[in-house]
């Protein structure tokens, strides 16, 4: 069985805008912050933002620090004047010394780029607040079901509007929205430390992770998504562990059940009007 996970790019641009309007004007809030990266997901997060509300009611964050690789920081200012963005510009180099100089134990890279993500979500936030606007998370799927993002960090956000893409749908929505070849083509990644890549981490191309990752959403057995995808049968076992060992990561904090209905279980507000 082949796994398709080619989308529209039309039609799937028009959903996501029909519900960053919907979802921001349903808020009350003026529109909406982005932290841009230098990288595909933010730029295209932002490309549809300005396209459902206006370019004036997107703000731009960027918060590079020391480990911010040079590509990230050429590609921001290229795409920000490719489309006509202002974006707000701090670096957060100093901030991120200060506060591990403060911490508890010593942290290693990981819970260090943990921090990063962190500290990034205080500040977007504390700009958010003082303008009237959402956080506009700008994750993928595939980081999402994987897990691959921080908790209170990165996935510390109002609306996550790329969410149900896959990193590759995300691709190929760039290329349809005409974001700088540059930044569609190069390796994918954090930049939470020198030399990091998404695909050098996890040990499989987005284009093999992803497939797989449809595979288990379509409920086929390992062997089959294997054979389909040409990984080992290890490989999907790895994801499919990456998907229920992050679990916690996408819902809010469990609650004991007590009363008639209980928050984040089943007494639950509608996500959208209209």
């Amino acid at each position: 069985m082949n796994i398709d996970i080619s989308i529209d790019p039309k039609e799937t641009s028009t959903i996501i805008k029909d519900f960053i309007k919907t979802y921001v004007k349903t808020s009350g809030c003026k529109g909406v912050v982005i932290g841009l990266s230098g990288g595909v997901d933010s730029a295209v997060t932002t490309i549809l933002c300005k396209d459902a509300l206006g370019v004036k009611n997107i703000k731009c964050v960027f918060l590079p620090d020391e480990a911010t690789p040079e590509s990230d920081l050429k590609h921001q200012k290229l795409f920000v004047k490719k489309f006509n963005l202002s974006c707000e510009e701090k670096n957060i180099t100093s901030i991120l010394k200060q506060i591990n100089n403060q911490l508890i134990l010593k942290p290693d890279k990981f819970a260090f780029a943990n921090v990063k993500a962190r500290i990034r979500m205080v500040l977007l936030f504390e700009y958010a607040n003082m303008t009237r606007s959402l956080v506009c998370g700008t994750s993928n799927k595939s980081e999402m079901l994987i897990g691959y993002f921080t908790k209170y960090g990165d996935g510390g956000v109002d609306i996550q509007p790329i969410g149900d893409l896959y990193k590759t749908q995300v691709l190929e929505l760039a290329k349809y929205l005409k974001l700088p070849k540059e930044m569609i083509i190069k390796p994918p990644s954090a930049g939470l430390w020198k030399g990091q890549t998404d695909e050098k981490e996890l040990r499989l191309s987005y284009q093999d992770l992803d497939r797989i990752l449809a595979g288990l959403e379509r409920k086929m057995d390992i062997s089959d998504i294997a054979q389909s995808v040409g990984v080992k049968e290890s490989d999907v076992k790895r994801v499919k562990q990456m998907r229920l060992k992050s679990q916690h990561k996408r819902r809010t904090a469990l609650i004991p059940k007590i009363g008639l209905r209980t928050p984040g279980l089943d007494w639950r507000s509608p996500v959208q009007e209209g």
